[in-house]
């Protein structure tokens, strides 16, 4: 056999794939693409950008409302848009939080006192103070940790834990998903004393 024509292998060579696919409205950008929506700079790393989730649990740390941010958004603009998205529950349908537990993000006068209209006692850290090394006892961290490990269990999930989906809508439905498994998996950890 002949060898092949370097004209026509050229071309082939050369030609590179296509940066847009067709989709039901136009053109959608492809999955390798980096971006998307709801993302901004990490803090961590300029660079790059990313989103953030933010979680309101209960105190045995079964997710009742999640959303998702850019990473550059502050953590205060999330809190009350999070407590009025969880949902009724009880038997009457009326269920609000006695307290709610935070970090220095969600410090803010305007915020606590929404919160205590709502019927909700803030128990948020304020910024600028820390606890001394020398000091024991109980601070906000001791009771805080539940909602670190609900965002551990989240993460567990590496769809989760990294970002792939250049929507934010689909990231979303799969941050429902995660907290609907984390549920799941306390009812079956926790169904005999139901």
């Amino acid at each position: 056999m002949e060898p092949a024509a370097p004209r026509a292998a050229g071309r082939a060579a050369r030609r590179r794939p296509d940066r847009l696919v067709p989709g039901g409205r136009g053109q959608l950008a492809r999955a390798g693409q980096r971006g998307g929506e709801q993302t901004g700079p990490s803090p961590v790393d300029r660079s790059r950008k990313g989103s953030k989730h933010h979680l309101i649990c209960s105190g045995n740390g079964i997710p009742l409302a999640a959303t998702l941010t850019a990473a550059n958004r502050n953590d205060i603009t999330q809190l009350t848009d999070l407590v009025d998205r969880v949902p009724p529950v009880g038997a009457h349908g009326k269920f609000r939080p006695k307290a709610l537990l935070a970090d220095r993000a969600y410090d803010s006068k305007r915020h606590r006192a929404e919160l205590r209209a709502r019927g909700i006692v803030p128990k948020i850290a304020k910024r600028g103070t820390t606890q001394h090394p020398s000091e024991h006892g109980p601070g906000l961290g001791s009771e805080r940790w539940v909602v670190e490990r609900t965002f551990s269990w989240l993460h567990n999930h590496r769809r989760l834990a990294r970002r792939y989906d250049r929507r934010a809508d689909i990231h979303e439905a799969f941050l429902t998903i995660g907290c609907a498994l984390v549920c799941q998996q306390y009812i079956t950890r926790h169904q005999n004393s139901f």
